[in-house]
């Protein structure tokens, strides 16, 4: 592979004022000159044929920090028209907590996202992931890094890359994740690395080494990524996993590996079984996949059209996803309240396991609380043609109008993502694939019915007549509870009455079940 990368406009503009700042500190610095390299993520994306904007440059005798001095003294004084007037570098100074024993620096340069770090070896303590960093040669570099693929180097003064794993070319042609070292020796000096071997396999769709996984399921390893990783850093890969192309690889790697419970997990509950979490992500695959699909999926499009709006709705579903298994499990009531709401374990397991937002926690508790409700309300009988002129017909569209609606309305504006939730916890309880067909074809019927009766948006309904309306039909009556439920009566009333607009009808309504606001 002589010579394979060809850079663009931005790159190799970028190399030649790299390699003049270099050839600059030589002389007024009176150092040896830097070897210059861009390293590991861009120069495997490169070689796959792909640009990426990030770019890591290797120095190898001086820190980052020192040669983004460098790189801002010359552009003030001696830099060419096509290299930019200034730069921002922002310095990252030695912090040995965050594996940063050396400072390095970042800038944005030629609109790329640049990363100046020295070159370095690595050594761990046995109860940290954050190593004692040195400066290193070019081979140690690349044998501390997580992956083979990971590990090259492309020099900036040869333009060749240089593969010092010795195995690195050959690994990113096999589409194979191979850690440079022992596995055992890598995952146990930083567990980390397992969730980094998971996600780059997911996000490129190669295999991961059979000596790797092996060591992936070593119980003192498990133990190690438990102990050793912080949950934020748990939760960072989760995410990139979530967000990434392959979402469904990636928890399918994490269930065949036993690693569920050391990554989505509570102290205040125990492990959780996992037997049945294949069939819903398998599932959410094959619907989030339905628009390349045949005619004959039509339930998967539905779903997917209805549910999967956009890419907000499908990272949600796959982030409910993962916590499925925790959906039945019945919380424990710790609070001594039976009016407040227990969390669930599932949010917990959100929360602990893999620090998520509050935004997360709070739609996985509230999916979890609404789980019986909205599968209630799919079993619902909806045997009713809606466009006869029956009115025994209309009357009971109009009944299931008012209730399907109020149901959107108590599940709240993420209701969708609560019913993907429901949809794959059902789907995780059923023996065969069959099942979930017949489970499928039931919830697009559901949705397509709520569409048919205009109800997909009836979360942002407004009520029709504001709080100081009612208020001043009942100038006595002092504020409390019964201003909600008269609010609750005006949308029912709009409910049963779709495109109304006559406020003083909706306050008639309002007025005629006074008895229900101001009971005797």
């Amino acid at each position: 592979m002589d010579n394979p990368i060809i850079l663009n406009t931005q790159e190799a503009t970028l190399r030649r004022l790299l390699l003049d700042v270099a050839n600059h500190a030589h002389v007024t610095d009176n150092c040896e000159r830097p070897v210059l390299r861009f390293a590991g993520g861009w120069v495997r994306d490169k070689l796959l044929g792909s640009t990426s904007p990030d770019i890591d440059v290797g120095i190898d005798n001086m820190t980052g920090a020192r040669f983004g001095e460098c790189l801002e003294r010359y552009l003030k004084h001696h830099a060419h028209a096509e290299y930019p007037a200034d730069v921002k570098l922002a310095k990252i100074k030695a912090n040995p907590e965050k594996s940063k024993h050396l400072e390095t620096a970042h800038t944005k340069l030629l609109g790329l996202e640049v990363d100046l770090v020295n070159l370095r070896k690595e050594t761990y303590t046995q109860d940290s992931r954050n190593p004692i960093v040195e400066f290193g040669s070019p081979n140690e570099d690349a044998l501390r890094r997580d992956a083979t693929i990971n590990a090259l180097f492309y020099n900036l003064s040869t333009e060749m890359v240089e593969d010092f794993t010795k195995r690195g070319i050959q690994d990113l042609r096999s589409k194979l994740i191979k850690t440079p070292l022992s596995p055992l020796e890598t995952f146990k000096d930083d567990p980390l690395r397992i969730l980094r071997a998971i996600r780059f396999a997911s996000r490129l769709r190669f295999q991961i080494d059979p000596g790797d996984k092996q060591a992936m399921t070593n119980h003192t390893i498990k133990e190690a990524l438990i102990a050793k990783i912080t949950r934020e850093r748990v939760g960072i890969e989760v995410m990139k996993m979530l967000k990434g192309p392959n979402a469904q690889v990636a928890l399918a790697l994490l269930d065949g590996l036993s690693l569920y419970n050391s990554v989505f997990t509570t102290t205040d509950y125990g492990p959780v079984e996992t037997s049945g979490w294949s069939r819903a992500y398998l599932t959410l695959h094959y619907i989030s996949e339905a628009d390349d699909l045949d005619e004959k999926h039509l339930s998967a499009k539905i779903i997917k059209k209805l549910l999967l709006r956009d890419a907000d709705d499908t990272y949600l579903a796959w982030t409910m996803t993962c916590f499925i298994p925790w959906g039945r499990i019945a919380p424990r009531n710790t609070l001594g309240s039976t009016t407040k709401r227990v969390p669930s374990p599932a949010s917990l397991a959100a929360k602990d396991g893999i620090k998520a937002d509050n935004r997360i926690t709070k739609l996985i508790d509230d999916a979890v609380f609404h789980l019986q409700d909205i599968i209630a309300q799919r079993s619902t009988n909806v045997q009713d043609e809606t466009l006869t002129t029956s009115p025994l017909k209309r009357k009971f569209s109009t009944n299931l109008r008012v209730s399907q609606g109020q149901a959107i309305r108590r599940w709240g504006g993420q209701w969708r993502a609560c019913v993907i939730f429901s949809l794959m916890t059902e789907c995780s309880e059923l023996p065969s694939d069959q099942d979930v067909q017949l489970l499928l074809r039931q919830y697009a019927a559901w949705l397509e019915k709520l569409q048919t009766l205009d109800l997909l948006d009836v979360d942002q309904l407004k009520p029709l007549a504001s709080g100081d309306q009612i208020a001043a039909v009942f100038p006595r009556a002092k504020k409390g509870s019964w201003m909600k439920k008269a609010l609750d009566i005006v949308v029912e009333w709009q409910l049963r009455n779709p495109g109304a607009t006559d406020v003083e009808q909706a306050i008639e309504e309002v007025k005629h079940r006074a008895r229900e606001l101001f009971p005797p």
